[in-house]
């Protein structure tokens, strides 16, 4: 019996540990994709931020899976911030919007206030757009412009061609080891949430910070 009261206390103590994230930046489909376990890690992702008191930051949308992550988040107490341009408000914003939202002239601007705004990076599977704002936040830890973990949620193998593209760019020598390891992945929430929580860059950026300033 004491055995089982410590375990409870212990795990009761895990949970009102915080996490050191504040704010996370999710990439994500404005779309919801054809199978049923994309929308619900959507929802399992957000409902995790919530439990973890993490904020939201993302591309503005309230369709497709930027639409069920933010208004999870939303609904659950945690504030959220999208970042939307001006053109395409009116194509990806359906209704009401959620949270606050910041209209930006463009796509560079878009991806720079969401970098700038968040302590880590989650990609959930999307289309071109999702894997654009994926590779370019990878490409600005490479180069120096940010240190911040950078986390892809590899849900019912959706992204095991491009971690195999990944590992070919090793194999032919234009990926270094270091740097194939700024983008942890997992297939569950709560493994990919740990490992972005306990990630320490290896790489050396190509640029020191400062100069990128």
């Amino acid at each position: 019996m004491e055995g089982k009261g410590a375990s409870s206390i212990e795990e009761k103590e895990e949970e009102k540990k915080p996490s050191k994230l504040k704010r996370v930046c999710v990439f994500c489909g404005s779309r919801p994709g054809f199978r049923t376990s994309f929308t619900e890690a959507a929802l399992e992702l957000g409902q995790e931020l919530v439990k973890r008191k993490i904020d939201l930051v993302y591309g503005g949308g309230s369709v497709g899976l930027m639409g069920l992550i933010s208004k999870t988040v939303f609904s659950g107490g945690c504030h959220v911030l999208g970042v939307m341009p001006k053109a395409l408000f009116f194509h990806e914003v359906s209704g009401e919007t959620i949270g606050e939202i910041k209209v930006v002239a463009d796509m560079h601007q878009r991806k720079s206030i969401m970098a700038e705004n968040a302590d880590a990076f989650i990609a959930l599977p999307g289309g071109y757009g999702t894997m654009e704002e994926l590779l370019e936040i990878i490409t600005w830890s490479q180069l120096g412009i940010h240190d911040k973990p950078v986390g892809l949620l590899n849900v019912d193998g959706y992204y095991n061609s491009l971690l195999a593209l990944f590992d070919k760019g090793v194999d032919e020598g234009f990926i270094k080891v270091s740097e194939r390891k700024i983008m942890v992945s997992a297939i569950t929430v709560q493994d990919l949430i740990t490992k972005i929580e306990e990630y320490v860059a290896v790489h050396e950026g190509v640029v020191s910070k400062q100069n990128w300033q």
